[in-house]
């Protein structure tokens, strides 16, 4: 028969594409395990070209785990960053506002100051204006008060005469307001102011003015030099204190001028 010649119990060998295929069967079977090694290897060399990722389906495996842990940096990143930057702007307001406390401080003790500096030279210059001062300076009283003699039509001195070489700066002995400058007859060259209180002064036998009627005088302002005009022995001053404008309203003058704080 044609079918005596096949060898009894006798098998024959699997094809090379047998082969292959079983190989391939493995691997899968390996695969769904998750065991890739050495078993795989008679396989893979068992066929011509070793399957690639794509025939295998092995990839790189990333975890929810793993994608977890960097959700949670990138948070922890971005809240240390915003921390940083609300920390800085903080710094900076607080920088700011400290800046504009001590600017407002400065501000106000500055204007306190002013104000203060301000207050005393008011009070300086009030002062100054109600204060008295003598009409001559480093002088003294030659001829005294109501002293008596022909020289005086009313039979005595109406006034003080201080001593005072021609020339010599008279000045103002208070505030006030020049009701008279020019000749005044027996006393020569005069001048006479209203006082805040009331009162006047005279000054009389002046060689030259420096005030005219209505002018503002203060205390020590010069009002002329003194001189030996009018009815006069000689160069001097003479001062009257008055209770009005006119000749017979005089008051003792010494008196009058101690009762002002001025020193004689």
């Amino acid at each position: 028969m044609a079918f005596g010649s096949r060898a009894a119990g006798k098998h024959r060998g699997s094809s090379r594409l047998s082969r292959k295929t079983a190989g391939y069967a493995g691997v899968a079977a390996l695969a769904t395990t998750g065991v890739v090694g050495t078993l795989a290897g008679p396989a893979f060399a068992a066929s011509d070209k070793a399957p690639s990722m794509e025939d295998t389906g092995l990839n790189a495996v990333v975890t929810a785990a793993d994608v977890a842990a960097d959700v949670e940096a990138q948070a922890e990143a971005q809240s240390a960053a915003a921390e940083a930057v609300a920390a800085k702007e903080k710094a900076e307001a607080d920088a700011k506002a400290r800046a504009a406390e001590a600017k407002q401080k400065a501000e106000e003790k500055a204007k306190a100051e002013r104000e203060a500096a301000e207050r005393a030279a008011r009070e300086e210059e009030r002062k100054r204006l109600n204060t008295f001062v003598s009409p001559l300076e480093d002088s003294y009283v030659s001829t005294q008060y109501r002293a008596g003699g022909g020289m005086w039509s009313s039979g005595s001195h109406t006034g003080i005469d201080f001593h005072a070489a021609s020339g010599t700066s008279v000045h103002a002995v208070g505030l006030g307001t020049v009701v008279e400058a020019g000749w005044g007859g027996a006393y020569g060259n005069n001048v006479v102011i209203k006082h805040a209180d009331g009162t006047y002064t005279q000054y009389g036998h002046l060689s030259s003015l420096s005030v005219s009627v209505g002018q503002q005088v203060t205390p020590g302002q010069q009002i002329g030099l003194s001189g030996s005009t009018g009815n006069s022995s000689g160069p001097h001053l003479h001062f009257e204190a008055r209770t009005g404008a006119s000749y017979g309203s005089d008051i003792d003058p010494i008196s009058y001028l101690r009762s002002h704080g001025v020193s004689l």
